[in-house]
């Protein structure tokens, strides 16, 4: 019987690296190839120029017109959305037979509304921290109530 090959997915919203589990006591080690880097540039870089003005309906005062939605907040679920193409494209191939979302609650929330069905058929847990600069050698400890790594 082939043993059941876990992914775990530790991300944040600017760096992701997906790591493997292929069966209880069988430790983790990382995805070649699956380590991603988000642009994650403040909001003032990404922007072109200053938002534009205009007058105030009573009286002769100008303000400025503020944007309907935040660019850097766009990014983050933009990566979000590649991390959930990466896991959705990698399922199809059999890759792997379960998931593991390992980010801070923000992060968390976009990855999910991200995930396809087949993606969330799969999902085996979430665990709402940010580990993503935690040394691999530590993660175990923190993975040890969903899996026996």
């Amino acid at each position: 019987m082939k043993p059941t090959t876990t992914w775990i997915l530790i991300a944040d919203a600017a760096r992701a690296q997906i790591y493997a589990n292929h069966g209880p006591g069988k430790g983790i080690e990382a995805v070649e190839g699956a380590e991603f880097d988000a642009d994650h540039r403040p909001t003032r870089d990404i922007l072109s120029d200053r938002p534009g003005r205009t007058y105030e309906s009573a009286g002769v005062s100008r303000h400025a017109i503020s944007p309907h939605h935040d660019p850097h907040r766009e990014l983050k679920r933009e990566f979000a959305a590649r991390l959930a193409a990466v896991l959705d494209q990698r399922l199809a191939e059999k890759v792997y037979d379960r998931v593991i979302l390992v980010a801070p609650p923000a992060t968390l929330g976009d990855l999910r509304e991200a995930l396809s069905r087949h993606v969330r058929a799969v999902l085996y847990a979430e665990i709402d921290k940010d580990l993503t600069k935690t040394p691999v050698t530590e993660l175990p400890a923190h993975l040890g109530a969903v899996l026996a790594v």
